[in-house]
């Protein structure tokens, strides 16, 4: 698994996969620790490797920052400066960073090893429409829900009686756009 360096229109230098696609992490996981799993995963796949394999570091990545940790479910996942990496499911494509800023948690990783948490000046903000479209706090984001119902209720998911529209979205997928409900779409029980 190569993980490399691509120049991404909004967001500049970031961190890629051996396709192209945006590399992220969650700001609320801390270096050396993996608390995206379960329904999060589904939103959010893990960069995973075999056990027999070694992440490889490409052009503008440093190889001394490339490691793996072990996940719960006993899967090497891949990090960056001690940051586990995922790929997000609204990225269908090299280039896309759908994922960007996402409930607040989840940004693309520079080359140095920091989350992007700045867009570059004149870049579209197709990142920002997403987060600010109605992803709750929690949304795809880790187990943990300290946060998840502050600032949830706040963005408006749409999904109804204060359901995680991530979850939900991942349960519907054909009933959501880019991880957001279709307005009148959400039921309860």
């Amino acid at each position: 698994m190569t993980v490399t360096s691509a120049r991404n229109r909004v967001l500049g230098q970031t961190i890629v996969s051996a396709g192209g696609r945006t590399l992220y992490h969650a700001s609320s996981e801390k270096r050396g620790t993996v608390s995206c799993t379960g329904a999060c995963t589904l939103k959010w796949p893990p960069l995973v490797i075999s056990a027999s394999n070694k992440p490889r570091a490409g052009s503008g990545v440093s190889a001394s920052m490339l490691g793996t940790i072990k996940r719960p479910d006993g899967r090497l996942q891949v990090t960056y400066h001690g940051l586990a990496l995922y790929l997000f499911s609204g990225d269908t494509r090299a280039g896309q960073v759908n994922g960007q800023g996402v409930g607040g948690v989840w940004h693309a990783l520079a080359p140095s090893g920091v989350a992007v948490l700045k867009m570059t000046s004149g870049g579209m903000s197709s990142s920002s429409s997403a987060s600010s479209s109605g992803y709750p706090s929690s949304a795809g984001a880790t187990s943990s829900t300290s946060s998840s119902s502050s600032t949830g209720s706040s963005m408006g998911s749409g999904s109804g009686s204060g359901a995680n529209a991530g979850m939900w979205c991942a349960a519907n997928p054909s009933q959501c756009v880019n991880g957001v409900p279709i307005t009148g779409t959400t039921t309860t029980g």
